[in-house]
């Protein structure tokens, strides 16, 4: 399989910018799918650490392409200064090593207010997201009234297409009390970002294509979780577009065929940003003490992340929905030094057993995890590179994760830092 794709087997925040990262270096071509900037990915590189929200995670190895598919919605803002931060940093970002697909849909500041004002609205309402625009600039693509970065380059029919998504929007405005946007100061912004994004435009597909029939290796990045899938996830928490490997596919313009093998990442424990079920939340003591060695908090927004046990259930479930070949099991440190580790591997939902997680929202809130307890070690795993490195209890624990989830474990990473991976198949040569 020449082509990878990454995507997460959780919540997001599983780890897959170091990883993506770790693979790129086999890779030719790193394509983003899906997502906008509410996803960061925070990268380790000998001892200097990089933040990355919009832009692919292979940017960061020279020689290597950076692709920004159709099926993400994108900031012109949210991008200029990513590419401004990462260049103080000494990382190169141009055209040469980044394109952008020419039908990729925009984020523009009034999807960011409406976003802001309905999460806002009422805590029956709120759903966590991070009020960046991107549920409401899908909306917009959904009901074919978005601005699309192919549309900067012909500013003599921007403004009818302005007048066309403002219908809609100051409709809404109306509804909230507010003042209508004006398309004369949409249009001048979108004009000064024209010469500075125009540059990257490409036919995406049409591109990775040809790099596909030149036998050029495509890793494709996935944002977020499967869990978080409009289609798959926990709705209605869940983000506004597919999260699941099929994406991969759909959202950069390839066909299915040319996807390859999936990767899933999956903390050795459970994390969850914002509202919505936990089977296996820890709200004590424990959690809290995963949390701190984690330090989990969002790369973005800093929110504190919800922390619980292993979840073998649900990672089962995104296995089968994203077709996951291989997983890379992250963050296996933090559970050093417990006595005893948790892992779900069933529900009673009403008294009931059950081995999936269901659909409806109320039955996802009153189910109730079984755990199965197992062995934990008292010697570290921190920065090991090999099997030989890890205690014997740990590598127990890592092959039980692989019997309740039905699917092997191709990596193992044991700190942020790049080098500190456990490679047992190579995705690129399974």
């Amino acid at each position: 399989m020449a082509n990878v794709v990454v995507v997460g087997a959780q919540w997001g925040d599983e780890g897959k910018g170091k990883i993506v990262d770790w693979l790129s270096e086999q890779a030719d071509i790193v394509a983003r799918f899906q997502g906008g900037h509410n996803a960061g990915h925070t990268l380790v590189i000998n001892g200097t650490t990089y933040k990355l929200a919009l832009l692919p995670s292979g940017v960061l190895r020279p020689s290597k392409l950076g692709v920004i598919g159709n099926g993400v919605v994108f900031d012109p803002q949210a991008f200029l200064d990513e590419v401004g931060r990462l260049q103080a940093q000494g990382v190169h970002i141009g055209p040469d090593n980044l394109r952008i697909a020419e039908n990729v849909t925009l984020i523009l500041p009034l999807h960011r207010e409406l976003d802001s004002l309905r999460e806002n609205a009422s805590k029956a309402t709120a759903i966590g997201t991070t009020q960046r625009g991107i549920g409401p600039a899908y909306e917009d693509k959904v009901g074919r009234r978005a601005i699309r970065l192919m549309d900067l380059a012909d500013l003599d029919t921007l403004p009818h297409k302005i007048d066309r998504l403002l219908t809609h929007h100051n409709a809404l405005r109306r509804g909230f009390g507010l003042p209508e946007f004006d398309g004369a100061t949409i249009l001048e912004e979108l004009s000064g970002f024209a010469p500075q994004l125009l540059p990257y435009a490409e036919a995406v597909w049409r591109l990775l294509d040809q790099k596909r029939r030149e036998g050029k290796r495509i890793l494709f990045e996935g944002a977020q979780g499967a869990l978080l899938d409009v289609d798959h996830g926990t709705y209605p928490y869940v983000t506004s577009s597919n999260t699941v490997a099929a994406q991969a596919a759909t959202g950069t313009g390839m066909g299915p065929g040319s996807v390859g093998y999936v990767l899933g990442i999956c903390k050795a424990y459970t994390t969850r940003v914002g509202a919505g079920p936990f089977p296996t939340e820890l709200d004590n003591e424990i959690g809290r003490r995963i949390g701190e060695r984690g330090r989990e908090f969002g790369t973005n927004t800093g929110r504190p992340r919800r922390c619980g046990w292993f979840d073998a259930v649900l990672v089962r479930q995104t296995v089968r929905t994203c077709g996951i070949h291989g997983l890379a099991l992250t963050k296996l440190d933090i559970l050093d030094g417990f006595d005893t580790i948790e892992v779900c591997v069933g529900y009673l939902l009403d008294g009931k057993e059950i081995d999936y997680l269901p659909a409806g929202e109320g039955a996802q809130a009153r189910i109730v995890p079984i755990y199965e307890t197992i062995e934990g070690w008292k010697e570290p795993t921190a920065n090991a590179r090999s099997w030989a490195d890890l205690p014997a209890q740990a590598i127990k624990y890592v092959r039980r994760v692989e019997e309740l989830v039905g699917c092997p474990i191709a990596l193992l990473s044991t700190s942020p830092e790049r080098e500190d991976t456990i490679l047992v198949q190579n995705p690129f040569e399974a």
